[in-house]
């Protein structure tokens, strides 16, 4: 792409955040250039404009449109148990914390379509904790939410799955906590009865108050340094002393205001 046209993408690009913000109050601004591009070329494609400027003329007269833009702009599919030793040391090292208390709130942000809700609500059950558990499960993307909620996931998926929870150190089958129908396997409604679902934006809302845990793992990537300031901010507002903020492998507080404020566990 030549410099002229890829200032034109640029520029495209920022105008359509503007109008999305502006006509519809999702703020995706402080995301990286390079992630929306890619996620926006890949809507192109599927929603057949030529064009930036043609998608924003679609996306800011018409909502359908920007239902179906905001699958590309925010879904990440994840893995039940993904990266297993992160799980085996939550579950090693930061549970057996976790049970000094006499009753949890944790805090599951950007949920997406459940993955990382059902594998932590799991855990808990195994450590006898999801009894005394209330979970936030908040995602930006209301459909997304709604995924998470019905819990249906592909039956191709759940040889993996099923890997990654023996390697995180599942004490069952995974089996147990799902039957199979409707062409996919449905977990278990008991996994979700201390979940609240909610539309969030790590972007423009406030934070949840008092929680033990907050897990946010594989999304301050796709953020600027602002809005990742922004939301760790967030996170250590809702946290109490001794709690516990749980990031992808790839994600650190090394170089944010709030580094000072905790101490590396795992």
């Amino acid at each position: 792409m030549e410099a002229g046209e890829n200032e034109v993408v640029e520029l495209e690009l920022r105008l359509l955040l503007e109008g999305i913000h502006e006509r519809y109050h999702y703020d995706f601004r402080g995301y990286t250039s390079s992630s929306l591009r890619r996620r926006v070329t890949r809507a192109l494609e599927q929603l057949g404009c030529a064009t930036i400027s043609r998608l924003q003329e679609q996306v800011l007269r018409d909502e359908n449109v920007f239902a179906q833009l905001l699958q590309f702009l925010t879904v990440q599919v994840s893995d039940l148990f993904r990266d297993p030793s992160y799980w085996k040391a939550l579950r090693d090292q930061v549970t057996p914390m976790l049970g000094t208390w006499p009753s949890l709130k944790l805090w599951v942000a950007g949920v997406a379509t459940g993955e990382e809700l059902y594998s932590l609500a799991i855990l808990l059950q195994e450590e006898g904790l999801l009894e005394r558990s209330l979970i936030y499960a908040t995602d930006v993307n209301a459909e997304a939410l709604r995924s998470a909620e019905k819990g249906i996931f592909a039956l191709d998926r759940l040889r993996g799955f099923s890997e990654n929870y023996f390697q995180a150190g599942g004490t069952r089958s995974l089996s147990d906590y799902y039957t199979a129908a409707y062409g996919g396997a449905v977990f278990s409604r008991r996994l979700i009865e201390h979940v609240v679902f909610s539309d969030h934006d790590l972007a423009t809302d406030s934070s949840f108050s008092e929680t033990q845990l907050v897990s946010c793992r594989n999304v301050l990537i796709y953020f600027t340094p602002p809005l990742q300031e922004r939301a760790l901010g967030l996170f250590s507002d809702s946290l109490v002393h001794g709690g516990y903020l749980c990031l992808g492998s790839r994600e650190t507080i090394r170089f944010s205001s709030v580094a000072e404020d905790y101490e590396e566990v795992v």
